[in-house]
């Protein structure tokens, strides 16, 4: 407590300025860590500046001539900030400082948080530290020393000095220590900045040699020269080499870095690794060789070969890592620097991920080469799945392929890949037809009783025929005059026990098709069968992806129109419409037993009117009233308004909210088509979405009203509060906002007195009223 406001007979004009000036000290103080808080936050892992702000900041509340903010790391304090230091005190205390036993650095080491220190020259620790004489030097007298805390991990300290016996307040000192706390905060945040940035540096190299691996298959040269880069970069190396082993000798397959001695690497070409050399130590087992400096090796002593890369290169700190697969090391990666500095176990950490990546590398190379000689010892099996993998969905290419190949091997000289649609086989890829039986093939036949492929139809993965001159079917007989065909195989394309197709190959003699020839056939009807599923799934995604992204857009609709239906109901129209094949249509409300058409979409001009309007809902739709999820109509004949205008197929989708029908999605064809499942769903899902957007724009309207009347009432409160005792503004805004917001032009307040009614407030009422 201040000594004048204890006093009781103290002057109250001196109580008050000494309450000002801890008022203005407060805020000068909170200010100031504002101000920290505020440079902290705009300077991420920009220490420097956080530093001299908090200097700045301590020495000029505290009334310091000058400061000093040091790190500690683990060996060595640092000062790393002055404030108000002459230039050649700072060049006197630059250098790291190793703390002396029974200083204030050792102290601070031991775990003292706080140091405070009357005056430098009566300190008996002082004498034996360097810092503190110099310091002494230059007039320090008073000083207070506050470490910077990490749990119980000391980061620094904050020193403030002064030049005269004074000591520093206890409110100064906790001031400080608010101030260390801050620079701990800075400290903290710049490390995780930076191991952030770090670690997203490596994930990004690491994510690059990948790319690079994907997009390189079995070519390992710029893998390599990728991944030697990344490592040189992020390891702080001059160069670097892979090498990798073949038997005893090991060949520079990437070098990078100072072309003397990449030129060396390739005059080299494969050598012996000398015993004790890095890779002779990884053969022999260790994980990683991390030496100091190179040139201090017995290898460098022992070893020419070994001394000359050396000297050429000028190595001297280098960290070589084994490329390992299981036991077997494939390789080494070898970084060096041209200085003696060791590299930190992130970096080794990193190389040995590195190592990983060149060993995928390889892996993949070399199942690369085996499958490449693979595939240039199979048939054209393998060929006509590259065509499946580079045409999906397109199944044309895949079924020419196939006839082509099917044929080609097995000895056929005309054929056809045919789709079975339940009733007939239609002909999709020919090959060795004339035109006329192209042409019947491409019209599509229903297979009688004894057509060799009735098999097929019942069951039988192949039906084989002879001959075809001696089978007693008019198809059969039609298709022998017109190709000259004679020997015949059918062989079923079946997905589960679904009967998708069949491949026809024929032969103009008589010549019985061979037992591998007809499993070969039926490899190439399994890889039709897989086209075909493929293309089916990537047309279901892509409908699939075509109703999301219709959807969402939609969602997206409603969003920015919150309350306007308009853009809503027009966007689930022009979407429903599209997605579905559909050219006319309409969005309709349903209201007072009456429906009114609120979107339309290719309407013949003659009903738009007729839609407009309210009308009621036609007796074929009261199922919808009913609950019904969908009504469906087609016009055969011509009679409708609508089958009159074209549209021949109408569905009709209701919107509900719960139980209740709010109106209905309309979509009309121009021929006589059904609507499919998945049409119906996918409108119906366009109705959901309708309804979502009239209930937001309900729930939108009720909010603005209740505010609007929260509103005015508070606006009347206000007036009464602002008008005690004078009526007539109060009773002129209640008209006001009763009649604005319940439509009302005309009206009165008029009170009862005396057993008559007198007007004393009024709104609109006509002039002689």
């Amino acid at each position: 407590m201040s000594a004048i406001r204890d006093d009781p007979v103290a002057d109250p004009r001196l109580i008050v300025a000494e309450l000002r000036r801890e008022r203005d000290e407060a805020l000068a103080r909170e200010t100031a860590m504002a101000e920290v808080l505020q440079v902290i936050n705009s300077s991420p892992g920009d220490l420097a500046t956080v530093f001299n702000a908090i200097l700045e900041k301590a020495t000029r509340i505290c009334e310091a001539v000058f400061g000093v903010l040091l790190t500690w790391d683990g060996e060595r304090f640092h000062r790393v900030a002055f404030r108000g230091v002459p230039p050649e005190l700072v060049e006197a205390v630059r250098e790291p400082m190793v703390p002396v036993p029974g200083t204030i650095a050792d102290r601070l080491v031991r775990g003292e948080r706080i140091i405070a220190t009357a005056d430098l020259r009566e300190a008996e620790y002082t004498l034996s530290g360097p810092g503190a004489q110099a310091f002494l030097r230059h007039g320090a007298r008073s000083c207070v020393h506050v470490a910077l805390h990490k749990e119980e991990r000391l980061l620094g300290s904050i020193t403030v000095y002064r030049e005269e016996v004074r000591p520093f307040t206890t409110t100064q000192i906790a001031l400080l220590q608010n101030f260390a706390a801050q620079a701990v905060i800075a400290i903290e945040n710049a490390r995780l900045l930076t191991e952030t940035r770090e670690a997203l540096e490596q994930q990004t190299a690491t994510a690059e040699v990948l790319q690079v691996i994907n997009s390189s298959p079995g070519d390992l040269a710029p893998v390599f020269d990728a991944m030697l880069d990344k490592a040189m970069r992020l390891c702080e190396a001059s160069y670097a080499t892979l090498y990798t082993l073949d038997g005893e000798r090991a060949r520079a397959v990437a070098v990078r870095g100072a072309s003397g001695i990449v030129e060396w690497a390739r005059r080299q070409g494969a050598m012996d690794p000398p015993p004790g050399s890095s890779i002779d130590r990884l053969r022999r087992g260790e994980r990683f060789v991390h030496l100091l400096d190179a040139r201090e090796t017995e290898a460098y002593r022992d070893s020419p070969l070994y001394r000359e890369m050396i000297d050429i290169s000028g190595c001297r700190s280098l960290i070589v890592v084994a490329l390992r697969r299981e036991d077997t090391v494939l390789g080494v990666i070898a970084i060096y620097r041209q200085e003696v500095r060791p590299f930190s176990e992130k970096q080794i950490a990193l190389l040995e991920n590195f190592a990983a990546q060149a060993v995928i590398a390889m892996e993949n190379a070399r199942l690369l080469t085996e499958t490449r000689e693979a595939l240039e010892q199979q048939t054209a099996t393998a060929e006509v799945l590259q065509v499946i993998n580079s045409s999906p969905g397109d199944l044309a290419p895949v079924f020419d392929a196939i006839v082509e190949k099917a044929h080609t091997l097995c000895g056929a000289v005309c054929g056809s890949l045919q789709l079975w649609d339940g009733e007939n086989f239609r002909g999709i890829a020919m090959r060795g037809f004339p035109e006329p039986m192209v042409e019947a093939l491409r019209q599509g036949y229903s297979p009688g009783p004894n057509h060799p492929c009735r098999g097929l139809i019942d069951g039988a993965r192949i039906a084989h025929c002879a001959d075809m001159a001696a089978v007693d079917d008019p198809v059969t007989r039609l298709g022998a005059k017109l190709s000259g065909i004679r020997t015949v195989v059918y062989v079923a394309l079946r997905k589960d026990d679904a009967l998708l197709g069949q491949i026809v190959a024929g032969r103009l003699e008589v010549r019985p098709f061979t037992d591998t020839e007809l499993a070969l056939l039926e490899n190439f009807a399994a890889q039709a069968v897989i086209a075909m599923e493929n293309a089916r799934l990537l047309t279901e995604t892509r409908e699939a992806l075509e109703q999301q992204t219709a959807t969402a857009e939609v969602l997206q609709v409603i969003n920015s129109s919150p309350g306007d239906l308009k853009p809503v109901f027009d966007a689930i129209l022009q979407k429903a419409h599209s997605l579905c094949g559909v050219a006319h249509g309409s969005l309709q409300l349903y209201e007072d037993g009456q429906l009114r058409a609120v979107a339309m979409r290719g309407v013949p001009e003659p009903l738009v009117s007729r839609l407009r309007q309210p009308h009621p809902l036609g007796p074929g739709l009261a199922r919808l009233l009913a609950g019904s999820r969908f009504h469906q109509l087609t016009e055969q004949a011509e009679e409708s308004a609508w089958a009159a205008h074209g549209i021949r197929t109408r569905l009709f989708v209701p919107l509900r909210k719960d139980e209740a029908f709010l109106g209905m999605i309309v979509a009309g064809r121009d021929e006589v088509r059904a609507f499919s499942d998945k049409e119906i769903a996918l409108l119906e899902n366009f109705a959901a979405q309708a309804v979502i957007a009239m209930e937001n724009a309900r729930l939108l309207t009720e909010t603005r009203e209740a505010l609007e009347q929260q509103t005015a009432t508070a606006e009347v409160l206000q007036v009464i509060n602002s008008s005690p005792g004078d009526l007539k503004p109060v009773f002129d805004a209640i008209l006001e906002k009763a009649h604005s917001l319940c439509g009302v032009a005309h009206g009165s307040l008029q009170l009862y007195k005396d057993g008559q009614l007198r007007a004393v407030a009024m709104r609109g009422v006509p002039e002689p009223l």
